[in-house]
């Protein structure tokens, strides 16, 4: 016999299986008694799968599929949107207390950006958020995202948003996990900073971003360029994906090229010289032990101290910094910086001609 039973669901209408079933009755001519002794099952038990108090079991779709003809996965796949329909339109309701949370992170940053879609229905935005930092519920957003040795492992040294940096964080998890990468190798990492050093020299970011990207990437280390968000106040930051994935992340704060090349040499010291699953926000201030571990070796890989004290020893001048610095291999406003760093120089004036700056292109 040709049903005309409805075979098709809408998945955002909870279409109760009971209903449904009642119709197939119907169009059969039995009645719930009926059915109950073709299937061998109790007519209380019929009754209440019609009435929605209780479930089609898998047992209970292949009976239904035997004594009405209609494919037991219709009956399953029926009973499970209809669950899932429900535990969704109760998981709204619950939400909605949480709704003021959105107001405790950079909400409208994370829309312009394009990092979160722009929803009309409060509780639908609140959901998309929750997606993005990968928590159920506002519940665990300080036990899982505001993460005391993370957010504020500098707390005593600059002032921050803790919502603006676990934002600008989870973009980076979210951008590195697209990043094909090889599992993560020390001993190639190390070897990499050397031809990473080189690369220095190139004033032009879109080619040495990639270049960069590609040689840290063989090594299990995703390199990344975000933006900061308001509020964040970093200039980089080291934390891990997986076991296997590092990840570097630029903020490109300032916009100069020493900052930012010290800054990468600064994560890569903290990934060559402390443990796995450590996470460091850098802001410009290198205070701790492992901070100034990391400062030190970012030093000493970009220009030699053995190189720094002889170039020391004669007169500092333009003409004297551009010839150190082509002998050593390295961009002069690196040399600026650390010079400026160390006191040797003013900031500003003269100096400024020899330091790479850049600018973010629309739409970056």
């Amino acid at each position: 016999m040709a049903s005309t039973l409805r075979s098709e669901y809408n998945p955002s209408i909870a279409v109760p299986p009971g209903e449904v079933l009642q119709e197939a009755l119907e169009e059969r001519g039995l009645t719930q008694s009926q059915l109950s002794e073709r299937m061998g099952r109790p007519k209380k038990t019929i009754n209440e799968i019609v009435n929605g108090k209780a479930a089609i079991t898998s047992e209970t779709a292949l009976q239904l599929e035997r004594v009405l003809g209609i494919p037991a996965s219709f009956w399953s796949s029926l009973e499970l949107n209809y669950r899932d329909v429900l535990a969704k339109a109760d998981d709204r309701e619950r939400m909605r207390p949480w709704l003021s949370w959105l107001d405790q992170i950079p909400l409208v940053h994370l829309i312009n950006r394009g990092w979160i879609s722009k929803e009309k229905d409060p509780l639908d935005q609140l959901r998309v958020a929750l997606d993005f930092f990968q928590i159920a519920s506002p519940d665990q957003w300080h036990r899982v995202i505001e993460v005391p040795q993370v957010l504020f492992r500098k707390a005593s040294t600059f002032s921050a948003d803790p919502a603006a940096i676990a934002a600008w964080i989870q973009r980076g998890k979210h951008q590195a996990a697209g990043m094909r990468c090889e599992p993560f190798n020390l001993k190639v990492f190390r070897a990499s900073l050397d031809k990473a050093r080189r690369l220095t020299l190139d004033p032009d970011p879109n080619r040495f971003i990639p270049e960069l990207q590609a040689l840290c990437a063989k090594a299990g280390v995703a390199v990344l360029i975000e933006k900061e968000v308001p509020g964040c106040r970093v200039n980089g930051a080291t934390h891990w994906l997986t076991k296997e994935k590092a990840i570097i992340q630029l903020s490109f704060r300032y916009l100069k090229g020493d900052i930012l090349w010290f800054t990468f040499f600064h994560e890569a010291g903290h990934i060559l010289l402390h443990e796995k699953g450590e996470v460091f926000l850098e802001t410009g201030k290198y205070e701790g032990i492992l901070e100034g571990e990391a400062n030190r070796f970012a030093e000493n890989h970009l220009i030699p101290d053995c190189d720094f004290a002889e170039f020391l020893s004669g007169g500092i001048s333009l003409d004297s910094v551009i010839q150190f610095a082509k002998r050593i291999e390295i961009a002069p406003g690196i040399v600026v910086g650390r010079l400026q760093k160390e006191n040797q120089i003013p900031h500003g004036g003269q100096w400024e001609s020899l330091r790479y700056k850049y600018k973010w292109a629309e739409g970056s």
